[in-house]
């Protein structure tokens, strides 16, 4: 098969690195991608927005499959060009990625179909916004309606702060996306990512993770496009995962083919689990990164048939996805600033070199220089990944691999994990 992925990030260079391990790959070509996937294919720079250019590329290559990797291609439309001219794309179409687009439009539809979701209320102007604190308690939950790079959601403690949140907004901290906000119920509980595939009438499930969406240790600091993840995620037992597939996944899918625009590609559901079960935070339609990552990493299944059965149908014939027992987790290094100012350009060195069993290094925003020098070219800069018996295991190697790159222009976190490790430590002593 030859396949054309779209995409330059961490997510993508761990979706090449599984899909170039497929024994049904005779081509793969990425656009734009980056340093680290110059290895597993052929890079073209196109940009993910540039939908003539892209299908003119998956046409040129004779491409069997697009697999679309970062949702500012799907809110351009790709999948629908590429269905328009008989290219099998892995990614739903515009509508249906409204999901994932409009927090208004996702709200909406939840409520229509009485899926499981915190109350909320949508405004345009920031005179009703402000009133509606009124409506709410704190603290209070702040969503930029459209796309705004996983940063779009603000958590204020107290009115004061809603209010100085919401001039923020409408006032373009996240320019156009901004334009409408919505105002939710704040939820209490414990979130985790779930995942399924879907080619637009069945759902599969995919499995879970957990993130760290904080800058900083202890869940501090400002909200990023996540820090950090691991697999399998302890809030996931089998009766949240229950809940969540015949209360969430697979009515939403339903309810999407009933509204006309079937859902083909990756569900994400962001899930609060708390005492009334399992209920969504937000739906994205693509993979979550760096969750994609962590579960790379642990899928045992060839990832191509799953690919192509939702682009092209016929999903419930497969048998489900066999994942490893190993606890997997990833570590992102980010630039100095992230996520308001990264400063970009600074060297790193030794993020190639060999780190041993079970770790993977993931680019997620490098550019090499003429002369080969690898830098800093994006806020997310690299991805620590490593799977173990256990996740203190997972944990103990990417680390020691982290501390093996030398880049003093990046920081991490170094409490990735803490969550699930505290539990276990807590089972220990009980």
């Amino acid at each position: 098969m030859n396949i054309l992925l779209v995409g330059s990030g961490g997510r993508e260079h761990a979706l090449a690195w599984k899909i170039a391990r497929s024994p049904l790959l005779e081509r793969l070509v990425i656009a734009p991608g980056n340093p680290g996937m110059a290895r597993l294919g052929e890079l073209r720079a196109i940009k993910p927005t540039d939908v003539d250019a892209l299908t003119a590329c998956a046409r040129e290559i004779r491409a069997d499959l697009v697999v679309v990797g970062p949702e500012a291609a799907l809110d351009a439309g790709l999948a629908d060009r590429l269905a328009s001219v008989g290219i099998a794309c892995f990614g739903p179409s515009r509508r249906a990625a409204r999901l994932e687009t409009s927090k208004a439009f996702a709200k909406a539809f939840m409520e229509r179909h009485d899926i499981p979701t915190a109350a909320y209320g949508v405004y345009d102007r920031l005179k009703d916004a402000k009133a509606a604190l009124d409506v709410f308690r704190p603290p209070y939950v702040l969503k930029a309606d459209g796309l705004a790079a996983g940063k779009g959601v603000v958590i204020s403690a107290d009115r004061r702060e809603a209010r100085s949140e919401l001039e923020d907004i409408f006032g373009g901290r996240f320019g156009a996306a901004g334009a409408r906000v919505v105002i939710e119920e704040f939820m209490t509980g414990e979130e985790g990512s779930l995942f399924a595939l879907s080619d637009g009438r069945h759902a599969m499930l995919l499995g879970g993770a957990q993130d760290h969406k904080r800058a900083f240790d202890g869940d501090l600091g400002p909200n990023t496009g996540g820090m950090g993840a691991y697999s399998p995620a302890p809030v996931f037992d089998a009766d949240t995962v229950e809940a969540a597939r015949t209360r969430i996944v697979e009515p939403t899918i339903a309810a999407m083919n009933a509204e006309g625009c079937p859902y083909r590609g990756v569900l994400y559901a962001g899930l609060m689990v708390g005492e009334e079960g399992p209920r969504v935070v937000e739906f994205n339609a693509r993979f979550g990164d760096p969750e994609c990552q962590v579960l790379m990493m642990r899928m045992e299944s060839d990832l191509v048939p799953y690919l192509l059965a939702c682009a092209r149908g016929g999903l419930e014939r497969l048998p489900e996805p066999v994942f490893s027992p190993q606890a997997g987790i990833v570590v992102v290094l980010a630039a100095k600033g992230y996520p308001d100012s990264p400063l970009e350009g600074s060297i790193i060195r030794g993020a190639e070199q060999d780190f041993g069993e079970g770790v993977q290094v993931f680019h997620a925003g490098t550019r090499r220089r003429p002369d080969g020098t690898l830098i800093a070219a994006g806020g997310r800069v690299l991805n620590v990944c490593a799977v173990g018996d256990s996740l203190a295991e997972a944990r103990a190697r990417a680390y020691r691999a982290v501390r093996a790159i030398d880049w003093p222009g990046g920081f991490h976190r170094s409490d990735i994990g803490w969550r699930a490790l505290a539990r276990d430590e807590g089972s220990d002593s009980a």
